[in-house]
């Protein structure tokens, strides 16, 4: 089977590195000249809680040669039609390309590659970029029962999600999860994208800094609710992973039930605290974010099917204020958010 990374940004370089040290060699394919040369010249590092240096083979996108059997989509999702595009030619009548990125891409990849060849994951693991060639993997594999979930849009569970399952299972012991629920297991990675990914660089800020401040934690679960209430108006049931409970985050009424969900989301990033967000750091460096296929998807939703998500709309703003240059990325916007009263 011949394989790619179509992405090797942070997450792309630690799946690549991992994939090829334990039997699986991919093609690790990325746009950014500095970070091709890095890859052929010193391999994949990966640091933090990993420490390991593979050999690696990476492309440009116009070096690739061939037909790809399987591809894992791993670029930020303001690079899929380019990518895409660039793809397109070295896919046969039956090779799968496997979306691994933030927001729910899936029907849009789909509509460009074809239904037939999309399928979809979700990563329950965490990397943050160093430098060209090096990614610090931000939570130990060992920590997690799963660590990707993978499906077919319509929830059948065929051979080639089998075979998809079995070469991502090459990264630690197998743990990959197949579903039949991929929606939901979308939508509740897009949830913890926003209470985090979002909010942080929002703030401006590493995941240590949100989790330690009462105030931000607690806009976690808000913005964790708007998730899941949108979810459940457009037919979806998120699902539950890696001892989280989308309905105990989500459901609170009570100044007591909403200690409970803080507490959940505080678990969830301690773990991750050093990380920041890769939002953030495509902020500092002046580029686009994927703030609309992340809380703006959300948004998006909750208009569409009359759920409020003022929580959402705000981070949003906040973001696309900072892209504009009328903001900065500082701690201070917390004070955009007003938290309301509980009993």
């Amino acid at each position: 089977m011949k394989a790619a990374i179509m992405g090797a940004g942070a997450m792309g370089t630690v799946l690549g590195a991992f994939l090829t040290r334990n039997g699986f060699p991919v093609d690790l394919i990325d746009s950014y000249p500095a970070q091709v040369d890095a890859l052929n010249e010193k391999g994949a590092g990966v640091v933090g809680c990993a420490e390991l240096t593979v050999p690696v083979r990476a492309l440009l996108p116009e070096q690739m040669e061939g037909v790809y059997d399987l591809v894992f989509l791993m670029v930020k999702q303001t690079n899929n039609e380019a990518s895409l595009r660039a793809l397109l030619p070295h896919l046969g009548e039956n090779s799968m390309v496997c979306t691994l990125q933030n927001g729910v891409p899936e029907l849009a990849v789909a509509e460009f590659v074809g239904r037939n060849r999309t399928v979809g994951g979700a990563c329950r693991w965490g990397a943050t970029f160093v430098e060209p060639g090096i990614s610090e993997l931000t939570n130990a594999l060992s920590a997690r029962t799963v660590l990707f979930e993978i499906g077919e849009i319509d929830g059948r569970i065929t051979d080639r999600i089998r075979a998809g399952a079995e070469v991502l299972g090459h990264m630690d012991n197998g743990k990959v999860e197949i579903t039949d629920n991929l929606m939901g297991a979308r939508w509740l990675k897009l949830m913890l994208n926003c209470c985090m990914s979002g909010l942080s660089s929002a703030l401006g800020c590493t995941f240590e800094s949100v989790i330690s401040s009462e105030k931000a934690l607690a806009c976690g679960p808000y913005l964790a609710a708007e998730v899941v209430h949108a979810a459940r108006a457009a037919g979806f049931q998120l699902t539950d992973t890696n001892g989280l409970n989308t309905a105990e985050i989500a459901d609170f009424q009570t100044a007591e039930e909403l200690e409970r969900s803080k507490g959940y989301i505080y678990r969830n990033y301690y773990p991750l605290r050093t990380a920041k967000a890769s939002m953030l750091q495509d902020l500092e460096r002046g580029k686009k974010t994927e703030i609309q296929m992340i809380n703006g998807y959300v948004s998006a939703m909750g208009r569409k099917y009359g759920v409020p998500t003022p929580f959402n709309d705000l981070v949003v703003k906040i973001i696309t204020d900072i892209e504009e240059g009328r903001r900065r990325a500082e701690f201070g916007n917390l004070a955009l958010f007003v938290l309301p009263e509980l009993q």
